[in-house]
């Protein structure tokens, strides 16, 4: 029984009642008590029949059990009425107790295939698959009923292994709905697992004949050929299918590779340039071909063949995210660095998901005259398209930190060591370091001292940490016998670098070591092609401790002239003396 049914019989039941009250009212015979009881339980358990289905729909799995139950008490053999108790238990997750109530509404009306359809949906949820596909084997047995579950059927025969029952349902399938892609590559996966290569093969020649002109199909089955060593099989049919359907990149793309494995390299080629001068192939696939070539060992026959496919790319492909990025990869490979990074970015300005190639953007712009402001675009790319990356937060923190973003600095490091939870050591290391010099920026000093005594920690040579360390506190007239050994370890293996002898020079100077500190310090301007403010500032300051108050003078005028110096560089200026 179904709604319709339900509802039709309380429509009866009430004209029965009815035309009883018109028999009574024309002194007709009437019905006797116990015909009336009995319509009138039958029409209250329709009532809650048609209550409990409307809650079950509505998802009040308390109502609808309420008022089913009374339904089912009033009429117990009612398969409607079990079939919606066996639908109630298996929307909460209970087919142990879904499956008593499905299985008597399919006893009761055998012919209900929603019966049968719920009791293989709660065996199926029992993990029984093998009932389940009892159950649906009987639905589709005669070839013409329900047809539209052999998929689903032979689905589970292949999950049990069942391979040879699961072709008996494919065939039935396929001589309902006609030969189609789905079940021909569930045919030919059973074939090729029971080690039946010709039959899988006949498979796919029988799609190909159906469906004439369509290159997935050809490719489909040249790809088992070739993975079964049928090259020569697989060549047969390329070219076959080409000189029906010339105009088939894929297809030459697939000879260019049938025929390259076979060693016959000017051949292949052929294939390739015409594949690759047709606008109707995908960029991706030309973008594939491209880099597999690229990972094969390098030899002038290879670069002229490359150089010959870029000059196609770029003019068939001038907006593509994959071919940008495998024209990066060619220079990458070639240390080609700066002329990498510029397709690269070509490529994210049309796909920013690329992770690894982000990457690559962010690593090979730092250094000596870093475009710092540039590089933050793709840092803050790095955080907006892979929030779940310490290393992008890295990053950010880095070149913000760099800038002088202070503030923002700490929260983007801060954000890469809670991502990172120490895996990555050498980004905590770093990013500890660069904590520590914002966080000094900021004046937090016993913070950024912190952070840097952490980042030595992890790595007790790290140059920069070092030198930044001492530097600050130097500053701070802090620790000064340890700012000396940090220094001048630095110094000892880097000792023609500017910036690390003005912060051993300016740490001796703290000491009042002031003689040597001129010494380092003088050597320091010899390696600066273009030194700072800070630095002649220092230079000054030292000049002038060691009695040449002239030449201090000098230095401190230079100074003047970058917005680098201290404040109280106007006040050395004019006393001609040094302010603390």
């Amino acid at each position: 029984m179904n709604l319709n049914v339900s509802i039709k019989n309380i429509l009866l039941g009430l004209l029965i009642l009815a035309t009883g009250i018109i028999t009574e009212a024309n002194g007709q015979t009437k019905l006797s008590k116990k015909q009336r009881k009995l319509q009138e339980k039958e029409a209250l358990a329709d009532r809650n029949f048609i209550e409990g289905s409307k809650q079950l729909t509505l998802g009040d799995y308390k109502n609808a059990y309420a008022y089913l139950q009374k339904a089912l008490e009033l009429k117990p053999d009612e398969p409607a009425i079990l079939y919606k108790m066996g639908e109630l238990f298996a929307r909460i997750n209970e087919p142990e107790q879904a499956l008593p109530y499905a299985e008597k509404a399919v006893e009761l009306d055998p012919s209900n295939k929603y019966y049968a359809l719920l009791v293989a949906e709660i065996y199926t949820n029992l993990k029984q698959p093998l009932k389940a596909a009892e159950i649906l084997d009987q639905l589709t047995a005669d070839g013409k009923s329900n047809q539209q579950y052999n998929l689903d059927l032979a689905s589970i025969y292949l999950q049990a292994g069942e391979f040879d029952k699961a072709l008996v349902v494919l065939n039935r399938a396929e001589a309902y709905f006609g030969i189609l892609e789905p079940i021909t590559q569930q045919k030919q996966r059973i074939y090729l697992r029971k080690n039946q290569l010709d039959e899988a093969i006949r498979e796919g020649e029988r799609l190909i004949e159906n469906k004439p002109g369509n290159a997935r199909y050809v490719l489909s089955l040249v790809e088992i050929l070739y993975n079964n060593n049928r090259i020569d099989q697989a060549i047969e049919l390329v070219n076959k299918e080409i000189s029906k359907y010339p105009n088939q990149p894929e297809l030459q793309l697939a000879a260019y590779t049938l025929l390259k494995a076979k060693g016959k390299k000017d051949e292949s080629e052929v294939f390739l340039y015409k594949a690759f001068s047709s606008p109707d192939l995908e960029a991706e696939s030309k973008a594939r071909a491209f880099a597999g070539i690229l990972e094969e060992i390098k030899t002038p026959e290879r670069e002229k063949l490359l150089d010959s496919l870029t000059t196609l790319l770029i003019q068939s492909e001038t907006e593509n995210a994959a071919v940008f990025e495998v024209l990066g990869d060619r220079e990458a490979k070639e240390n080609q660095i700066k002329e990498s990074v510029n397709w690269y970015k070509k490529s994210l300005d049309l796909n920013p998901k690329n992770a690894r190639i982000l990457e690559q953007v962010i690593l090979n712009s730092f250094g000596e005259n870093a475009d710092l402001q540039g590089l933050e675009k793709y840092t803050i790319l790095g955080v907006d398209e892979f929030p779940k990356g310490p290393e992008f937060w890295f990053y950010d923190g880095v070149v913000k930190s760099a800038l002088k973003k202070d503030s923002v600095a700490v929260l983007s490091l801060q954000e890469a060591l809670n991502l990172n939870q120490g895996q990555n050591t050498q980004l905590n290391q770093v990013a500890y370091g660069s904590l520590g010099s914002s966080l000094y920026n900021l004046g937090e000093i016993d913070s950024a001292f912190h952070y840097f005594d952490k980042a030595l920690e992890l790595n007790p040579n790290d140059e920069q940490v070092l030198n930044n360390y001492a530097y600050f506190l130097s500053l701070e007239k802090r620790d000064l016998e340890k700012a000396k050994q940090m220094a001048e370890k630095v110094v000892r293996k880097f000792p023609e670098n500017g910036t690390f002898l003005d912060t051993y020079a300016w740490v001796l100077f703290q000491l009042g070591e002031y003689q040597e500190a001129y010494e380092y310090m003088e050597k320091a301007l010899k390696f600066e092609s273009e030194p700072s403010g800070t630095l002649l500032e220092h230079f000054g300051d030292i000049l002038y401790h060691v009695g040449q108050k002239a030449e201090a003078l000098s230095y401190w005028q230079k100074a003047a002239e970058s917005s680098e110096a201290s404040e109280k560089l106007p006040l050395k200026i004019r006393d001609k003396k040094y302010h603390e």
